[in-house]
């Protein structure tokens, strides 16, 4: 038996994992973890993640009632990773897997990027935590493709190495060119273009949180007599904001929950193209990997508006790939329903780091 910390570290919050994880067998694939203890702690309070770490192992030891140690701990990092060193985008932390080896006191520390995170934690998700969108086939031999939209868009793949392990592999394929399929999404690719003055538009302007509100403001200005009065103020208190560090209005969340009580014309329209994007999207990724293994939508957007997704839209634009599109219909699709996959990852990666 392994005592690992696993840790999902972003810029309003971190949450720490303190787990027992035992391969009871050689043939176990994934090892056995029981949660011994779990914290949330707001980042901006600390200076850098270590001290949070030192409070939480000394509450959880505290809590527990008996001296326990993690002999190793990976940290999901809600920024880029390179050498085992981030800094981190929302936070002004800089993070160093071997620092932290020394301040903890721990024999080894990963650092993972948090997208990268998710894709081991899929590998140890159960029935409960996903809704499946299309069965499809699944070919456990193949690899396993991960998309996410939530502030941004995140997207990766796992590569099977054999024995039911798997390496997990980030991308920057978010930042591919946005592909317009219809009249409406040139149009919109237009306007992106002059609202941010810029010269290209990446897919994750669209299919995003902020790409769900650059839609709303895109089709609201095509017709502002079809606004509801509701989003009218909700769309001005926004733009007041804009720039501002506290913020009370959440336009993506605003005009996707009008969307779902299927009231409000405008929020509907918003919705509809933006599921249809990551549809597409999501298409685009499978058609790059063939990921038989299974494409799992993970992000904080996809529980929210999981009707909308369960709607023909989605699965439309994912297979709609001319004579290629027979190939989608066998791929395995699934939402991830479980917030906290990412940690979940983490604990995972930690345990593959003892095997090694």
């Amino acid at each position: 038996m392994t005592t690992l910390l696993a840790g999902d570290i972003g810029g309003t919050k971190t949450i720490l994992r303190l787990l027992a994880s035992e391969f009871s067998s050689e043939s176990q694939i994934l090892p056995t973890q029981t949660i011994l203890y779990e914290q949330i702690y707001p980042s901006q309070d600390f200076p850098d993640l270590a001290p949070i770490v030192h409070r939480f192992l000394t509450t959880a030891v505290e809590q527990l009632g008996h001296p326990l140690h993690p002999q190793k701990a990976c940290f999901g990092i809600a920024g880029p990773v390179t050498d085992n060193t981030s800094e981190l985008t929302n936070v002004s932390w800089s993070l160093a897997g071997d620092r932290l080896e020394r301040e903890l006191d721990i024999e080894q520390v990963e650092l993972i990027n948090d997208f990268e995170a998710v894709g081991y934690g899929v590998l140890g998700l159960s029935e409960p935590d996903l809704c499946t969108l299309q069965a499809g086939q699944v070919d456990f031999t193949a690899p396993i493709a991960i998309i996410g939209a939530g502030t941004g868009l995140g997207e990766g793949f796992l590569i099977p190495e054999g024995a039911g392990r798997y390496r997990v592999f980030p991308s920057e394929g978010s930042h591919a060119d946005f592909a317009p399929r219809s009249e409406l999404e040139f149009d919109l690719l237009t306007y992106l273009r002059e609202l941010y003055n810029i010269e290209r538009v990446s897919t994750e302007r669209v299919v995003s949180g902020m790409g769900i509100a650059a839609i709303y403001q895109f089709l609201r200005d095509r017709d502002p007599s079809v606004e509801t009065p509701a989003l009218t103020e909700s769309f001005k208190i926004w733009k007041q904001e804009m720039g501002k560090e506290n913020k009370t209005i959440d336009l993506s969340a605003e005009v996707s929950k009008a969307a779902l009580t299927g009231d409000d014309y405008l929020c509907q329209q918003a919705m509809r193209l933006f599921v249809e994007a990551y549809g597409a999207e999501a298409g685009n990724l499978a058609l790059k990997l063939l990921p038989y293994g299974g494409l799992y939508i993970a992000g904080g957007i996809a529980p929210k508006i999981l009707p909308l997704l369960q709607q023909a839209n989605f699965l439309k634009a994912f297979a709609t790939k001319g004579r290629v599109s027979p190939l989608l219909y066998k791929i395995p699709v699934h939402v991830v329903l479980n917030p906290k996959v990412g940690l979940i990852g983490a604990a995972l990666c930690a345990a593959q780091i003892t095997q090694d």
